[in-house]
């Protein structure tokens, strides 16, 4: 799939197929994952693939009940080591963890497009519950849950607020490129 078609093509996907997703594609939406760039190439950012249905049960429970979560035949945890991050940029870092993660997740999200998969990012949940059910260490960091499987559906475009609205020209409210 060409880039271009493959970032406008991609949808938030919340109903999903019986069907297995392939170790095989799993690991091409994780080496998608770790090619995402980080700050200072510290690569911050830790996977934990579910495919137990009792933990996705949990986990969408844990997602302030979005049960749909737990049909999908995998959900990615994406979680990160900020702690590397901050040693580096301090205070800010917190912040470059979260962006180094998001990269990652966008990664994901259109490997898995262009795969033929659906997926959704999924950033509402209690992450002290996600910490619990996964066994996740106090000084590791939740970031996102992307449930994984094959779309029992092909959401429409949602609206998109128009460049003119969004771009500003050398400085913040300058419409024109003058």
């Amino acid at each position: 799939m060409e880039t271009f078609e493959c970032i406008l093509s991609r949808r938030s996907v919340r109903n999903f197929l019986r069907r297995v997703v392939s170790d095989t594609e799993i690991t091409k939406l994780l080496e998608a994952a770790i090619h995402a760039p980080s700050s200072g190439n510290l690569q911050n950012w830790l996977f934990i693939v579910v495919r137990d249905q009792t933990k996705k049960l949990q986990l969408a429970e844990a997602a302030l009940g979005q049960m749909w979560i737990a049909t999908a035949d995998v959900i990615i945890v994406v979680c990160s080591k900020t702690s590397r991050v901050m040693l580096r940029y301090g205070e800010r870092g917190s912040l470059y963890a979260i962006q180094n993660c998001a990269a990652a997740i966008q990664n994901i999200l259109l490997a898995a497009n262009n795969l033929g998969l659906g997926a959704c990012w999924v950033g509402a949940f209690e992450e002290d519950a996600v910490k619990r059910i996964l066994k996740i260490p106090p000084d590791i960091d939740v970031h996102a849950l992307i449930p994984v499987g094959y779309p029992a559906e092909k959401p429409p475009m949602p609206r998109r607020i128009p460049l003119e609205e969004v771009v500003f020209y050398n400085e913040f409210g300058k419409k024109s490129k003058d």
